[in-house]
């Protein structure tokens, strides 16, 4: 399809020689592996000050601490992020895990878990599933979206909501185990899930829709953007095309981002073969590396464009998800249905040293317009919370059932039918990253 980023292997270059000592190269997943000569923890401190120095993009107005003042490296990491201004928000974005987990998820498409996520970040009753992860183990013992949740190892729905904790979704380890009281359809049961590494599912729903005008939309789920998002996304688009589908609803509520890469792909495919060559996303990197700036360009799709189409989006929309809503508008009517996203035009070149892959934030996006910089997130058109119940493209679950009557109307829910959004009531601090979400934008 003729995707490109221009500058890229510059950037990468250039990344290889930040620093020697653990290695070099690239690992296919978009770090090159490069780090501290010594994994001692000053040495360690040391080879990121002098990293941040150089290709954080706020080098020069973050604070570089003394590296022998911390008895971490993730202390010294988070001593070393950039506070925020008037205009941009603290980075609360750069974060740091081990290689192996950096690279099972955006390499190999699999994670460990337990493959269960609540509504966690709403603070309220009842706790539901919200997303079930099909080849989990929370998948395969018939756990759905909807079912409500009554306790976690013994602590009742109530208490972990108030005290906002579901760290119990995270397992440190295969084999740990996670107890669960589910109520669904009327009744109650016990669930003992296993953690285990499985495969992600990253397109999990593809459906046309029939409207009840006649006329049929695509509508799919995308989660994550790794590249075994990438065959789904292209046959699924082939589906739509054959069964005549005029219309589009991109799922992206529960989408923390990944591969710029692969929005590229997803935003080709949305623009047709008209819009070819032109610019999805702008790179911008500080003005140390301006050179290393690029463009990833639209492909080719041989197929007509979806002039419209609707994004249902949500606090959890995050990253590379947004960077699709951004980077199609110059090129359709981009109708979003839900909550604000989370509020990340930021993206990363990883660097791993000493087991740890280190992602700090290395540029900002915009669109072939230079719009960006929605750090309080992209507001919804169509205002309306997700209620969490009903399964993801059920004509009759609150969000695909607005973005259906949208498409035939050109309307917004009435007012009377919408429950009022997260985003409406007050947002105390960056929104918290769940168990099991990986948020990012890498190349």
């Amino acid at each position: 399809m003729g995707f490109r980023a221009d500058g890229w292997r510059v950037l990468a270059a250039a990344l290889a020689m930040v620093a020697a000592g653990c290695g070099g190269g690239d690992d296919g997943g978009g770090t090159t592996t490069a780090g501290s000569s010594s994994c001692e923890v000053t040495a360690q401190n040391q080879w990121l000050r002098a990293y941040l120095d150089d290709w954080y993009y706020w080098s020069g107005s973050a604070p570089s601490p003394d590296p022998a003042a911390y008895a971490s490296v993730q202390a010294y990491f988070d001593a070393s992020r950039y506070p925020g201004d008037s205009g941009v928000p603290r980075d609360h974005w750069s974060y740091l895990q081990s290689s192996a987990a950096y690279q099972q998820f955006f390499g190999e498409g699999r994670t460990l878990g337990y493959g269960l996520s609540v509504n966690g970040i709403e603070g309220t009753l009842p706790l539901r599933a919200r997303y079930v992860e099909p080849l989990s183990p929370a998948g395969l013992a018939g756990l759905k979206r909807g079912d409500v949740i009554v306790s976690i190892n013994g602590r009742s729905a109530a208490e972990l909501v108030a005290a906002g904790d579901f760290a119990a979704l995270s397992p440190g380890r295969e084999g740990d185990t996670l107890a669960l009281e589910v109520a669904a359809d009327g009744a109650s049961r016990s669930v003992v899930l296993t953690a285990a590494t499985f495969d992600l599912t990253p397109l999990s729903v593809s459906k046309v829709l029939t409207l009840p005008n006649g006329a049929k939309a695509g509508y799919l789920v995308l989660k994550d953007f790794i590249p075994q998002a990438e065959a789904p996304l292209q046959a699924a688009f082939a589906q739509f095309r054959s069964a005549g589908a005029t219309e589009l609803i991109l799922d992206l509520r529960y989408n923390g981002g990944g591969r710029v890469s692969t929005a590229n792909l997803l935003a080709s495919l949305v623009s047709g073969a008209s819009n070819g060559g032109q610019v999805f996303a702008e790179l911008r990197y500080n003005g140390r590396h301006a050179g290393a700036n690029s463009a990833f360009r639209l492909g080719s799709a041989p197929a007509p464009a979806f002039p419209r189409v609707v994004v249902l989006t949500g606090a959890r929309t995050c990253s590379a998800s947004e960077l699709v809503v951004n980077g199609l508008r110059p090129f359709a009517d981009v109708v979003t249905i839900g909550d604000a996203t989370c509020g990340k035009p930021f993206g990363f070149n990883p660097v791993e040293s000493c087991g740890n892959t280190f992602s700090a934030v290395n540029f900002e996006s915009f669109n072939a317009a230079g719009e960006g910089r929605y750090y309080a997130g992209i507001a919804a058109r169509c205002a309306l919370a997700d209620d969490f119940s009903g399964q993801l493209g059920d004509p009759a679950e609150v969000l695909t059932a607005a973005a259906a009557s949208y498409l035939q109307s050109g309307a917004c829910p009435a007012a009377s039918q919408r429950m009022q959004p997260q985003s409406v009531r007050p947002r105390r601090g960056p929104v918290p990253v769940e168990p099991g979400e990986r948020r990012g934008m890498i190349p």
